[in-house]
């Protein structure tokens, strides 16, 4: 096996509700989701994930893309590193970018694009909130070209669902409302009406993971909130759910390649 190589940078922004980071890593992110609306480049290298339209490969130049709550993962072809930027924007950043223009949220409906003209704007946006004297009318005019392309060739109104049962749309939602809650297999089962075994079976066909493996997702998202909030992380890791901050840690670098205090001290 060659050797790890990992580099991430959390870029500080102006504008809330907006992050951003560059990584430089042979790491391989486990399937995950954000509460953002992600949007990146591919600097060099290529990488393979999972998403729910299957398989996809993204080169250098490529953008990467993954909708609020869409289940992806991200693995370096033949362990050799990449490199990536890439922008989180929260829902209510794009819905006032774009209501003059579009009705309910948007959705982009693939996962990896080859556009050139998409990938220079996205780098211009990228450029333009990472550098602290950017005026916030160039902020602005970049954000919203950058998500118009977006919806006018590549976006749908159609909304992001959780799998495509009602049961699993259910055990989801359970699970989203309390993430830092104790939930065994036998109360998500009776509350959908299934047994465990069904339960388990049904969420890892429609969501592509565990029950178990998604609430830790969850508990890393929440964790995220709250230590940008400012709260400190060991009181940010028993909020959160996790049993300590090392568990926090640990379950926070998988997930977002980062460790919580060096993303707090970036976002704070």
């Amino acid at each position: 096996m060659g050797k790890r190589i990992h580099y991430v940078e959390q870029h500080r922004t102006i504008v809330p509700g907006i992050e951003m980071t560059t990584k430089v890593t042979n790491h391989p992110f486990p399937r995950h989701s954000h509460d953002q609306l992600a949007i990146g480049v591919i600097g060099s290298g290529v990488q393979r994930s999972w998403t729910a339209v299957g398989t996809v490969y993204a080169s250098p130049g490529d953008v990467i893309t993954a909708n609020p709550g869409e289940i992806h993962d991200g693995v370096p072809v033949a362990g050799k590193t990449s490199s990536w930027r890439i922008i989180y924007l929260d829902p209510q950043v794009v819905y006032r970018a774009i209501e003059e223009e579009t009705i309910g949220t948007i959705e982009i409906a693939r996962p990896v694009i080859r556009d050139h003209f998409l990938a220079a704007t996205l780098t211009r946006l990228f450029e333009c909130l990472a550098d602290s004297n950017s005026d916030r009318l160039a902020i602005e005019e970049n954000l919203i070209s950058c998500l118009i392309h977006f919806l006018q060739r590549y976006g749908t109104s159609r909304r992001f669902s959780h799998g495509s049962s009602p049961r699993i749309a259910k055990a989801v939602e359970h699970l989203n409302a309390h993430p830092e809650r104790s939930v065994s297999l036998a109360e998500m089962a009776a509350i959908v009406g299934a047994s465990r075994f069904q339960v388990l079976r049904a969420f890892v066909r429609e969501l592509g993971i565990t029950p178990h493996a998604y609430l830790i997702q969850r508990r890393v998202l929440l964790a995220r909130q709250l230590l940008a909030s400012g709260q400190p992380p060991a009181e940010a890791a028993i909020g959160a759910g996790f049993a300590d901050q090392s568990h926090m840690t640990r379950a926070f670098v998988r997930q977002m390649g980062i460790t919580p205090s060096r993303y707090q001290a970036a976002v704070a």
